[in-house]
């Protein structure tokens, strides 16, 4: 697994530390609220999301060494991370989008990921294992924006494990396509 950027080890620490901060939050604060009041580039990195959570991962997570527990994230966590986009043609569209996002391998060096897989879990409760090794090696995006647009449930969103299959023959096959998470809500590193 590669290192993660400098700054998201931050990200990683304050996602994962759990409830026992938010008994100690002052009254009528939460932690998200403190941190963007002091330093609004610290309001991705809160330990509890600011939104709606989007993504839940839970499994093999080290924080400080140590387990930790499920990382809960929300648009906003997500768009804090280096972003990245491709356009692509893909089976369920009848034309090439561009799609915006963070790799898959930010995203799971922020939260301290450490395991041989990653099992993406859809809505509709759809799941597929994805090598550790797999997102490690290829640019895999979690995208979040389609056409530089926010997708809707009702459009494969709002996050959607993607592969740049214009870029390499090789990812235009069944492996890849079920691997292609639309709707994605939760991902377990094992």
């Amino acid at each position: 697994m590669p290192r993660a950027a400098p700054g998201l080890h931050s990200l990683a620490c304050l996602s994962l530390l759990g409830l026992a901060q938010l008994a100690q939050a002052q009254p009528g604060s939460t932690p998200a609220s403190q941190a963007a009041a002091s330093d609004p580039a610290r309001a991705a990195a809160s330990p509890m999301p600011a939104r709606r959570v989007v993504l839940s991962i839970s499994g093999r997570l080290l924080q400080n060494g140590l387990p930790g527990g499920p990382a809960l994230l929300d648009q906003d966590q997500l768009a804090a991370l280096p972003q990245h986009s491709f356009v692509t043609k893909t089976p369920w569209y009848p034309k090439p989008h561009k799609f915006t996002g963070p790799l898959l391998r930010d995203v799971l060096a922020a939260v301290g990921a450490q395991g041989e897989t990653v099992e993406a879990l859809a809505l509709n409760d759809y799941k597929v294992s994805i090598p550790m090794e797999d997102i490690a090696k290829h640019p895999v995006l979690l995208a979040r924006l389609m056409d530089d647009q926010p997708m809707p449930v009702r459009d494969k969103g709002p996050l959607f494990v993607l592969y740049p299959f214009d870029a390499d023959p090789s990812f235009r096959s069944a492996l890849y396509y079920s691997r292609s998470v639309w709707q994605l809500k939760a991902l377990i590193v094992k």
